[in-house]
């Protein structure tokens, strides 16, 4: 693994979890952290997160050869703006988010001359802040980066060995391809499970508490996605609308189809659709990417 000194700058969940991995699974790498909030610097220093916590981006980079960003995908070309007349010019800067072309765009302007491989480690949890990270979180979790055609070849199997490092599976796609795999796989499920509890939060006062005291497992599920980082998801669809609004398309026709067959009781279509979508769920659990246990073994998430 080439890089020695890492840089992560954002110290919440992703961010606390690549410094503690670094900790457990690359003991001779040295990290340094920053987070614009006082608070979480603080809290950071206290776990331990990174190796040094800074008081400003420019000395976290300043001797690092991997910088990480790990703040929402609207504040990467500010947070990249802070520490840019600070950044060796050997540096790799590489990201964590949900949105490739959008990060590669913005920081290519707030950083040019320099390489910049985004990537996009395809895990987390509902929490947020520095006390939410844990070491494992990328433990058999996909990690997609998106390199620039003129990528050089060196810094990006660096960056896969780091990811490899962590735990992570990793797999090289073009930036256009995984913002419109990510709408359909993760922005549109947080799109749909905000509409929905927002609709149950409305029906609350009507219905006198029942949405909440008779919560089913699917609605439960639905508010532990809807918990997800408010600000995180808000750039997420900004940043990644075209995609988003295309696949919300497709879902609204399908919707709308099955629609039509509850109305004139077409229960052959409802079975029908029922049984193909099942089989997703087998293929995901099949591929390591979930657990069959009851409560999708969640009751101990994060230990």
């Amino acid at each position: 693994m080439s890089f020695r000194r890492v840089a992560i700058i954002g110290l919440g969940l992703l961010g606390g979890s690549i410094g503690l991995a670094v900790r457990e699974h690359l003991p001779d790498v040295t990290t340094t952290g920053y987070d614009a909030d006082p608070a979480t610097r603080a809290r950071a220093a206290e776990r331990g997160l990174v190796g040094q916590v800074c008081e400003s981006a420019a000395d976290a980079v300043q001797n690092a050869d991997l910088v990480i960003l790990c703040v929402p995908v609207g504040a990467m070309g500010a947070a990249a703006a802070e520490f840019a007349h600070a950044l060796p010019r050997a540096a790799l800067v590489s990201d964590v988010g949900s949105s490739k072309q959008f990060v590669a765009k913005v920081l290519a302007e707030a950083l040019p001359g320099h390489a910049v491989i985004p990537a996009h480690p395809v895990a987390g949890t509902e929490r947020s802040g520095p006390d939410a990270g844990f070491a494992s979180l990328f433990r058999q979790r996909w990690c997609i980066i998106t390199p620039p055609a003129d990528a050089d070849p060196a810094l990006l199997a660096g960056l896969s060995a780091f990811w490899e490092a962590l735990g992570a599976k990793v797999e090289v796609m073009d930036a256009a391809h995984h913002d419109m795999v990510l709408a359909v796989t993760s922005h549109l499920p947080h799109l749909i499970a905000y509409t929905i509890v927002g609709t149950a939060d409305d029906l609350e006062g009507v219905t006198q508490s029942e949405v909440i005291k008779y919560s089913a497992g699917g609605f439960r599920d639905f508010t532990r996605i809807a918990a997800s980082d408010p600000t995180m998801w808000r750039d997420v669809f900004l940043s990644n609308k075209d995609a988003v609004l295309d696949m919300l398309q497709r879902f609204t026709e399908d919707l709308t189809a099955l629609q039509r067959a509850i109305r004139v009781g077409d229960g052959q279509q409802l079975f029908d659709h029922f049984t193909r979508t099942r089989a997703i769920r087998r293929s995901i659990i099949e591929q390591g990417q979930d657990d069959d246990r009851p409560d999708f073994g969640r009751s101990d998430h994060g230990k």
